[in-house]
């Protein structure tokens, strides 16, 4: 993707907004669905789901670290660089999503464990993190390929696979769970089975397009001849971006954890708050993985002053978008959440919820858009520095303190999540501003430089 016909932030960010409006909404669906089932299922199913998300955290360190050598790549003329580099993050990410696969299938009962779910939850949360954890290495494949086209700017492709992924899961759920069409009546364990076919579905359409979109193909002798240097490269800006991840999940499950000691009611309205919000949280993500998309393709071509206003401009466009997002769930959170159950204290709290989501919203927006747009430049270290501060520093404490010593429950959790969010928000955009990041922008750029010098030799 040369400067000349660079796309604009919109034109990147609409397309992830869609995929992951409908990755939530396929968990949206599952929720929705096997509400039918009772409260105490929603509540073993968000639980269980936080394993499933953790693993694709760990898959997104290859993708993510992938994604942004690729645009560094391809902002710089490389194009022969960024296909070595997508072929490496897929062959990675397929042995790292077969051993993970392969651990929590093997023991759910010690993940579940983990998380004090209450005895009387397991019969639900058991078979549905098996089936799931058994297909994670599905998820690595398509978490890699959508990384790379992202990467070469083709982000409307991975938003119809999931357009269609959602599809056949609610078709699935519905034939599977209620029984229709003289299929048995399986209840949660349909949904994990069609949550499983409609990843196999994805999968096949993501290998067809990786081809067909970027012209890099992928064998299978591949998954032995992994080039050391690509991979370091991929790692430099993965790891760390894995890290800040992979805390920010531990600390969210140690918050959750809390959550579980105050009861299967709690769960259950943490489960469905967290459903709306993850559509407001959308915005944010979509906003801040285009912004660090261009911000990429900048500093591969050595246009440091150009990233530095993209960001600026990110932000000043994005904080508008994020909190006419957050209102109607604000203004109308007790009639979303009576779809969902109709529990009055899970109504009454879930709703009390959503309007604090008014203050840790803009804060995300900052928060997000800076992590991304300091790991575009390569300064992904930083912000896992600054995530071990604020999420164990602020956010674990502040929420055992409010929460737990106050007494004041969940809105204490949510206060705390407020707290954390503005914090390290405003110390990263402190940051940027200061240009701190220049050094390693300026490395990144002569690792480009590098790959041109030896494909010329």
């Amino acid at each position: 993707m040369s400067a000349s016909v660079r796309p604009t932030l919109f034109k990147l960010a609409l397309p992830i907004f869609f995929e992951n409006a409908l990755h939530v909404l396929t968990s949206t669906i599952d929720v929705l669905m096997v509400s039918t089932l009772g409260d105490d299922a929603v509540a073993a199913l968000g639980i269980a789901h936080q394993f499933v998300v953790l693993a694709i955290m760990v898959f997104s360190f290859v993708g993510i670290g992938s994604s942004v050598v690729v645009t560094h790549s391809l902002g710089g003329g490389d194009r022969a660089g960024a296909r070595a580099t997508a072929v490496t993050a897929v062959s990675v990410n397929l042995w790292l999503g077969l051993l993970i696969s392969l651990i929590v299938s093997l023991n759910v009962t010690q993940l579940l464990g983990l998380m004090q779910l209450p005895a009387e939850l397991y019969p639900y949360a058991t078979p549905y993190l098996i089936i799931l954890g058994a297909t994670l290495w599905l998820e690595a494949n398509n978490v890699a390929i959508g990384a790379v086209l992202r990467a070469h700017g083709h982000t409307a492709d991975a938003m119809w696979v999931t357009l269609v992924q959602n599809v056949i899961n609610a078709i699935g759920n519905a034939v599977l769970l209620f029984g229709l069409l003289g299929a048995p009546q399986l209840g949660i364990i349909g949904v994990a089975l069609s949550t499983a076919f409609s990843r196999l579905v994805a999968a096949v359409v993501m290998w067809l397009l990786l081809r067909h979109r970027t012209g890099v193909a992928w064998r299978p002798q591949d998954l032995l001849r992994v080039p050391l240097m690509r991979l370091r490269r991929i790692l430099r800006i993965g790891l760390p971006s894995a890290g800040e991840h992979l805390c920010w999940w531990v600390a969210f499950m140690t918050v959750t954890s809390f959550t579980a000691r105050m009861g299967a009611t709690e769960l259950a309205i943490q489960t469905y708050t967290m459903q709306i919000m993850h559509f407001v949280f959308t915005f944010s993500f979509a906003l801040a993985l285009g912004n660090e998309i261009l911000v990429g393709h900048h500093v591969g071509a050595g246009e440091f002053d150009a990233a530095y206003h993209r960001l600026l401009r990110t932000l000043r466009r994005g904080l508008p978008i994020v909190m006419i997002a957050v209102l109607p769930g604000a203004l109308f959170g007790g009639w979303i959440l009576d779809v969902f159950t109709d529990d009055l204290a899970v109504i009454t709290l879930g709703a009390l919820l959503l309007k604090m989501s008014l203050l840790i919203e803009p804060g995300r927006l900052f928060n997000m858009t800076m992590v991304c747009g300091l790991r575009a430049t390569g300064d992904a270290g930083y912000p896992l520095k600054l995530g071990l501060i604020g999420m164990w520093g602020l956010w674990v404490p502040l929420s055992w303190l409010f929460g737990m010593t106050f007494g004041w429950g969940l809105t204490g959790l949510w206060a705390a999540m407020i707290v954390d969010e503005t914090f390290r928000g405003s110390i990263m955009l402190r940051r940027w501003w200061r240009r701190d990041w220049l050094p390693h922008a300026h490395r990144s750029r002569e690792h480009v430089t590098e790959s041109l010098a030896e494909l010329a030799n």
